[in-house]
């Protein structure tokens, strides 16, 4: 209910006291912006319900922001594109509705991992990252890396005895984002590594991984067959394959001088 009665707003001790309380209860988005919302209010002749509805929506999305800020930190993003700037038109395998359906983030809860693979320059990573920052945007815990930063990690762990809360904070993430996975070869050690994360994961936590080769050229990247297949085949498993064909959008740095030296 509407009223046009301007009721007086609380003065004084009364705001601070309210204020305190607010900030208490950890609303404080509300407790920051409470006096304007007041004035605003008793100026409007807004229902009591409206005025509610307002400071709560303001808080929610206060809070919404504030978190969705810590978790894009925590995920190592860094600088991401949308997927509106991704060029579809060179990228003839890609379906921009069946990519774009991605943005859902249903396959994270599904637990199905996405593969992207082509050369490089292609979009991988700016595929990769769109999808990982909707996934914090969903509320879901994201963490990227590149492959070889990562078993290198949990490799040296081993030599300070954190090995088990090095692998863990990979292991529990709810997304996983493996960049260049399969880009050089692997040492028995670190092929261990990656073989008991990627069964820790499977088939629940999945993992988003950029390749610039094909599943039938990975044996060589492991120090056995064996080993390449047990790997690959959970990592595969019920996955979507995304495949990165056409031009890449890189020029070599030399070409790039000559055309500056030009100019």
């Amino acid at each position: 209910m509407v009223t046009n009665k301007k009721s007086a707003a609380p003065q004084g001790d009364d705001l601070e006291i309210i204020q305190a309380s607010l900030s208490d209860l950890n609303l404080t988005v509300i407790a920051k912006s409470l006096e304007d919302h007041l004035r605003s209010a008793q100026e409007g002749g807004v229902s009591y319900s409206e005025f509610l509805r307002r400071i709560l929506v303001e808080e929610a999305t206060g809070r919404y922001e504030r978190k969705l800020a810590r978790s894009l930190k925590r995920s190592n993003l860094g600088a991401s594109k949308s997927l509106e700037e991704f060029d579809f038109t060179v990228r003839k395998k890609l379906t921009k509705a069946a990519v774009m359906e991605l943005l859902g983030c249903h396959w994270i809860k599904e637990g199905r991992s996405i593969i992207c693979v082509g050369r490089s320059g292609t979009g991988k990573t700016h595929l990769a990252k769109a999808l990982a920052k909707a996934a914090c945007m969903k509320g879901y815990s994201v963490l990227y890396v590149t492959a070889a930063d990562m078993l290198d990690e949990i490799h040296a762990a081993l030599a300070d005895n954190t090995y088990h809360r090095i692998f863990k904070r990979y292991e529990k993430v709810d997304l996983l984002v493996c960049e260049e996975l399969g880009y050089l070869p692997l040492k028995k050690e670190k092929a261990d590594h990656l073989f008991r994360l990627v069964s820790a994961r499977h088939p629940t936590k999945p993992m988003l991984v950029t390749a610039n080769t094909g599943f039938e050229n990975w044996g060589k990247f492991f120090p056995s067959q064996a080993q390449a297949i047990a790997t690959i085949d959970r990592l595969i498993d019920q996955a979507t394959i995304l495949r990165f064909t056409g031009k890449t959008f890189r020029k070599p740095k030399e070409v790039i001088g000559e055309s500056l030296e030009e100019e």
